[in-house]
């Protein structure tokens, strides 16, 4: 109501354009022509087949007795040969001279390889199997999803004859061999919910292909759903015995097996395995690399490849760039000490304090560097430029790497870089080297979650660690996963033999003190921190400062722009400041995100430096303006006509302006974290009603389910924050804001619960929003429950307020959801009144997202209607809208009406993988609409042939139905009793 694919089809391609004639084939497919791109007249079904014969031939000879047979077969006219050579010659005016030539006694067609269709499959398919073969997994999935959209349709299509048909289940065997492969690397990589649709459709049209149901059994098992998966075995080994007279092959009753004692190895997709990381070497005049040096495998890699081809090249300079404490020297080290073998002449290695107050000079540097390379004192001369060339001469004909630890700026190591053939830099710096010619940057990052935990192991102890992997696994995440902080927080808790790691991670629940309790002996994380501020201009403290202040996971240049309260040009230029000192790094083109430990440091700098307080709240509340100025913006260009961004509180700050609605919904869900965190945050900082009105006009993000958690979270929180704070027009749009939520996830009690109190709020304050939404859910939330006299009056209710309000398009919204009312009391004529009625608002108004909410409950109706064909059509076109706004769970609701559209026209097999999509993308209506989704499914599958798993589809909907005391329960009792089998 509303709240307001199949399987995978290749796309269609043109053939390779041949090298030279421009020509291109198709067989894969109809048997096509084309030269330049233009489509060439191909003739008669017998010329064609005749041209495939050829083509399929790749440049042999096809005698004329071998042609006349594969055209017509044993029934050949006495005019064939004529035929023959009539179709060669008009096929040789079309292609052009040098073409189809003919010699001993038949015909061949000389062309490049790649200008078959065929050809350039099989290339890709050889390609995809060495990439297998090297275990680049990856490339090889990537390689057979390219070979099958070669394909366009039915190979040699409605082409006649013995030789065509053989070829034809040829090429349909070898494709269906390739989807077995890309589907067994789908499961691989964990795309085991997504392949089951494909595998549910795939199995159905080859029911007695073992391999198929081998993976489909796999694919349920991954995807929680072992019953079903138990199920296809035993259909599997019914129908073989039926049709057959033959057991399950040995791997699929094995696999059976795993799945029935529960297989952990089984349960996961297989990994590829990390590349280890070289072993640490002997030291020359490096730093002794960490006894417990952890993961990092493919930074090492990368390094030491970069620094190892130095051999070959003038010089290899690696430029490492990180936040203090990320392990820049660590890593760097112990790659220097793995790429020692290569540069047998020495290693040299200085600390340039680039990080501190007084970074070392580069004179005194090349001083100690020539005395290591054995000049004398006497001989090292007094000026920069005289020591660097002399300490490139030094170089000369050697190989030496030379380790650039903590430096300021490329301005401070440029004379330290050697200039010879075979020697090497490393460098590591918390400034980005942006302006160091050559230099291969890296911009080290912190450690995985699994890297993390295995250093914090290392230095704690496997055994306290097993026995509380939980608190570890919380230690590390306070921790930000920066190596400093694991590696303090361990030595601490080493050095205590009576804390648990509990005890520590209670200690860094705290934000406001994590800072201080990361500290163990002269280590210290804010000291680290401490360092990179002092050295920041007083315009970049106040930046680093205030950008701390927000809550979101990242920040976009223009919310930062409204934080800072600059113009756009003059916040990136300080931004991008900041990021080459890497106190903030730049998540991506435009956006930015401080380090978790970092963004602490900051708002401590700015609770003890930014002075008066006032300003804090004003950084934020400006950054409260922009989003709600940008997301009503957002809410108008996607509901032209809907009055409710009217009755929002007016802002100060202004918003983004976008050219169209794609752009504007690419905003809204490029910034929901954000948007949301920045509701959440502002519900206690005197700014509660532009929080909650920022919430409805975000009211998208609750809709489509792509963040439905994080907009409960921070509905919860404001309406509680209204009630404390006795402001019942906050409450109340809270209240109404949250029962969506509740709503779209089939939480009917709490929706009702919240809808009912926001009605009670509204109609003592006349506000609108509320008064229009709230009765509209109840109404949706009494169709659900089956209460439809109780669900007519409501959405009588909410279309009388929104005509009250002039809100057509929230009229015609309500009109949609009546309609769905009626059809359940059996009123399928004025249901499919309402919903066109609904329908030709939005489609007046032209609102390409609304209009789809209307098609969705027309399909419902002519459903209903016994009117399948037209059903699938609006369903169909509303499918399309719900894809391109990325509404997954109106997608995922989508499929699954489609699929009863195809189970009420009898087409089973069409409706199965529909339900199947539905499962894997949601359904509005959380677990009781997942229940109706199964049980349609069981039909599909039950029509199918396919029992077994037709009652698990059922016994699990029945699970769902009876906990929630649905009626749908007793139909499908019905459906799992004796008799009904």
């Amino acid at each position: 109501m509303d709240r307001d694919s199949g399987p995978r089809v290749p796309e269609q391609r043109a053939p390779q354009q041949g090298r030279g004639t421009g020509l291109g084939f198709s067989v894969l497919g109809p048997v096509r022509a084309w030269r330049d791109g233009e489509p060439l007249p191909s003739g008669s079904p017998q010329q064609r087949a005749l041209l495939a014969a050829l083509l399929m031939r790749d440049g042999r000879t096809a005698t004329a007795g071998e042609l006349i047979d594969g055209i017509w077969g044993e029934e050949s006219p006495s005019q064939a040969l004529a035929a023959v050579r009539t179709y060669a010659s008009r096929l040789r005016k079309v292609l052009g001279p040098g073409v189809l030539v003919s010699e001993s006694g038949g015909y061949a067609i000389r062309i490049g390889s790649d200008t078959v269709d065929v050809n350039l499959a099989q290339q890709l398919a050889v390609s995809a199997e060495k990439a297998a073969a090297s275990g680049d997994r990856a490339r090889a999935r990537e390689l057979i999803d390219e070979a099958l959209r070669v394909w366009d349709g039915e190979p040699l299509a409605n082409v006649p004859g013995p030789y065509a048909e053989t070829q034809r289940a040829r090429l349909e065997e070898w494709k269906l061999q390739l989807v077995e492969s890309r589907l067994d690397m789908d499961l691989e990589v964990g795309a085991h919910a997504e392949a089951v649709s494909e595998l549910t459709a795939l199995t159905a049209a080859h029911p007695l292909r073992e391999r198929l149901r081998e993976l489909l059994m796999l694919a349920l098992y991954r995807s929680g759903r072992q019953a079903e998966a138990l199920a296809v075995y035993a259909d599997t080994r019914r129908l073989l015995a039926d049709e057959l007279g033959v057991d399950p092959r040995p791997e699929l009753s094995r696999l059976q097996q795993r799945i029935l004692r529960a297989d952990t190895e089984l349960a996961r997709p297989a990994q590829e395995a990390a590349p280890s990381a070289p072993g640490a070497l002997r030291p020359a005049q490096l730093p002794a690399t960490v006894p417990d040096f952890t993961g990092r495998a493919a930074f090492v890699k990368e390094l030491s490849d970069r620094l190892t081809s130095a051999e070959a090249s003038v010089m290899a300079v690696s430029a490492l760039a990180g936040i203090g404490g990320v392990g820049k020297t660590t890593l760097a080290v112990h790659v220097a000490h793995t790429a020692r073998p290569h540069f047998p002449d020495g290693q040299l290695y200085v600390d340039l304090q680039g990080a501190g107050g007084r970074a070392a000079e580069p004179e005194t540097v090349l001083g100690a560097f020539l005395r290591a390379l054995g000049t004398s004192d006497s001989a090292i001369p007094d000026s920069l430029d005289e020591r660097a060339a002399l300490y490139r001469s030094a170089l000369d004909g050697r190989r030496v790497m030379v380790l650039l630890d903590n430096a300021r700026d490329a301005a401070q190591i440029r004379p330290l870089l050697p200039g010879t053939t075979g020697s090497a830099a490393l460098v590591t710096s918390r400034a980005r080297m942006v302006d160091l010619a050559g230099a291969h940057l890296i911009d080290l990052d912190v450690m995985s979650p699994e890297e993390a935990l295995q250093l914090f192991t290392k230095i704690v102890g496997e055994e306290r660690v097993t026995g509380e992997r939980q608190a570890s696994l919380d230690v590390v995440a306070a921790c930000g996963f920066l190596p400093l902080a694991i590696r303090i927080a361990a030595s601490r808790l080493a050095a205590r033999r009576t804390w648990t790691v509990s005890v520590l991670a209670a200690k860094l629940v705290d934000e406001r003190r994590r800072l201080d309790e990361l500290q163990a002996g002269d280590l210290a994380v804010k000291a680290t921190f401490e360092l990179g501020y002092g050295q920041l201009e007083p315009q970049q403290q106040r930046a680093f400062r205030l950008l701390g202040l927000a809550d979101g996971p990242d920040i976009s240049l223009a919310g930062a722009a409204a934080v800072l309260n600059l113009e756009l040009h003059q916040a990136e230029d300080l931004l991008e400041s900041l990021v080459d000192t890497s106190l903030l790094e730049s998540a991506a083109p435009g956006r930015y995100r401080y380090h978790d430990l970092v963004r602490l440091y900051a708002r401590a700098c700015a609770e003890r430096d930014e002075q008066p307080p006032v300003e804090r709240e004003l950084a934020l509340s400006r950054l409260l303006d922009f989003y709600l100025a940008t997301a009503a913006r957002v809410y108008a260009i996607e509901r032209p006509g809907d009055r409710s961004v009217d009755h929002l509180e007016p802002t100060t700050y202004e918003g983004l302006v976008f050219p169209d609605r794609p752009s504007a919904v690419d905003w809204l869900y490029a910034e929901a974290g954000c948007l949301l965190a920045c509701a959440h945050q502002c519900a206690s900082h005197g700014m509660l009603r532009r929080a909650t009105d920022l919430l409805c006009a975000a009211k998208d993000l609750a809709e489509s389910g792509t963040n439905s958690r994080q907009y409960e979270i921070t509905a919860i929180s404001l309406r509680d924050a209204a009630q404390a704070a006795a402001d019942g027009h906050a409450e109340a749009r809270a209240r109404a804001a949250l029962s969506t939520v509740y709503l779209v996830s089939g939480r009917f009690a709490q929706a009702e619960e919240e809808a009912k109190s926001a009605m009670k709020l509204a109609h003592g304050s006349g506000d609108p929003i509320p008064s229009c939404w709230a009765p509209n859910d109840r109404g949706i939330i009494a169709f659900y429950q089956g209460r439809h006299v109780d669900g007519e009056t409501f959405l009588r209710e909410a279309i009388s307020n929104y005509h009250a309000d002039g809100n057509q398009v929230g009229e015609a919204a309500a009109l949609c959801n009546l309609s769905r009312i009626h059809v359940n009391m059996g009123r399928t004529s004025s249901a499919v009144e309402l919903a066109r009625q609904g329908t030709a608002i939005f489609d007046a108004m032209g609102l390409s997202l609304r209009t789809a909410n209307g098609r969705f409950a027309l399909g419902i109706a002519l459903t209903r209607a016994g009117r399948s064909d037209e059903a699938l059509k609006e369903l169909s076109k509303a499918l399309e809208v719900f894809q391109e706004n990325r509404q997954r769970l109106w997608e995922g609701s989508t499929h699954f009406r489609i699929a009863e559209a195809h189970l009420a026209a009898g087409r089973p097999a069409q409706a199965a993988p529909r339900a199947e999509q539905a499962l894997a993308l949601r359904v509005i209506g959380g677990d009781w609409m997942r229940g109706n989704v199964l049980t349609v499914l069981g039909r599909a599958l039950e029509e199918l042939g396919q029992s077994d798993r037709a009652r698990a589809c059922w016994r699990e909907a029945l699970a769902i139905y009876e906990q929630s005391g649905a009626a749908e329960a007793d139909d499908v009792r019905r459906l799992l009793s004796p008799a009904a089998a």
